[in-house]
């Protein structure tokens, strides 16, 4: 049964391969924006990150331990340190953006990572992109701007906080997909959660609150999907090209709108929803124009 399944999941062209992973991730990039946001109410954004990555170390110690020998072997040691401090910036302004705003919007506003990630791509790894690729992405981010409506009222310090970090987000995917050629995952995210572990401790201290049992085992659980995702996201950029598995996370928004509906009783405006199924419709159109291409470029003798 599981061969079975193995097998068919390796006879599926690459970049639907990278799409699904993908897709995966933002289910779980979304769950833990809505845990986030639930116990940033009281706890510092820079505690929260601080002790979700002690846990994400805590999770990956014993197969550090067991690969110490060679898990922090690189030839890309820049790399490496320049997607840590993305990262740390990246990171630190989302998170404050989607503790102080609601879910959804703060979801919408960034999903203009996908559009740095394309013109990113064409510059630093020369990928090609073609008019179908172009036309997914601009009619996704039509669909953010739906929600958004940029010019109907002040835009707030959180989100040009929300922009930023969609700015840094789209320039690891870049480092990403470089990195991911190069090294296997387990170096990419060892490097990633000691440098930001090393960088988060001292505003941690300085701003930190003694959080409660439960909020300890919130940011835990945080930190746990937190290493999961970070694995997907690895495995899906690896898999395809950037710009391909691009427009696929704009899925994390109907994920995000729903837990935004049923916990923090956010009800969406008819923008959301109009824009929410722009973003879904293209998502979905993506994966299934990558599946033809593959088809087409790979035919079935």
């Amino acid at each position: 049964m599981l061969s079975s399944l193995s097998l068919r999941w390796r006879a599926l062209p690459s970049n639907v391969r990278g799409s699904l992973w993908i897709l995966l991730g933002s289910l779980i990039g979304a769950v833990m924006g809505g845990l986030i946001k639930f116990v940033g109410q009281r706890i510092p954004v820079f505690e929260i990150l601080f002790i979700r990555q002690l846990c994400v170390i805590v999770i990956l110690s014993p197969v550090l331990v067991r690969n110490y020998n060679t898990v922090f072997n690189t030839s890309s040691l820049h790399l490496h340190v320049m997607r840590g401090m993305f990262g740390v910036i990246a990171m630190a302004a989302g998170f404050t953006a989607l503790v102080y705003m609601p879910l959804a919007e703060a979801t919408a506003i960034s999903f203009a990572k996908t559009l740095f990630t394309t013109v990113l791509a064409i510059i630093f790894l020369k990928e090609t992109v073609g008019i179908r690729r172009w036309s997914v992405t601009i009619v996704g981010f039509i669909g953010v701007l739906i929600i958004i409506r940029p010019g109907t009222e002040a835009i707030n310090a959180y989100a040009l906080l929300a922009l930023m970090s969609s700015l840094f987000v789209a320039g690891i995917m870049i480092v990403l997909r470089k990195l991911s050629q190069i090294d296997p995952a387990l170096t990419i995210m060892a490097y990633q959660s000691c440098f930001v572990t090393a960088i988060m401790v001292g505003p941690a201290l300085y701003f930190w609150v003694t959080p409660t049992w439960r909020e300890i085992a919130v940011i835990i659980l945080i930190g746990g999907l937190m290493s999961v995702m970070q694995w997907v996201h690895i495995q899906g950029m690896k898999a395809a090209e950037a710009v391909a598995v691009a427009p696929v996370e704009y899925a994390r928004l109907l994920f995000a709108t729903i837990i935004g509906i049923v916990v923090f009783s956010e009800v969406p405006t008819v923008w959301t929803l109009t824009g929410s199924a722009t973003i879904i419709g293209c998502t979905f159109y993506t994966i299934r124009r990558n599946a033809i291409r593959n088809k087409q470029s790979y035919p079935v003798p």
